[in-house]
């Protein structure tokens, strides 16, 4: 459980920091590809630990891209809750 938690917690904030700056403000139409392209923007949501991102997707065993696709589900399930779930939200 421990380990999941750290996997998730630093990574879920920031999934949640890029749907805010997306034009649709949803995680919706969030992908893979754009969440790494952030991750590398070292200005963007500078206090998120990239550390803490690799190492808890490489603690639990699990492909970077995997763990960020699997927690970007997850997260689409509480969008609405979140308000992320695009502008009609708002």
């Amino acid at each position: 459980m421990a380990k999941a938690l750290f996997a998730t917690d630093e990574l879920c904030g920031f999934l949640v920091a890029c749907a805010l700056v997306r034009p649709s403000r949803s995680l919706d139409d969030m992908e893979v590809k754009s969440v790494k392209k952030k991750l590398k923007d070292k200005a963007f949501a500078r206090g998120v630990s990239r550390d803490d991102v690799y190492n808890g997707a490489q603690e639990l065993g699990v492909p970077l891209d995997d763990h960020i696709a699997f927690c970007i589900e997850a997260l689409r399930g509480v969008a609405p809750q979140l308000g992320l779930n695009g502008p009609a939200s708002s």
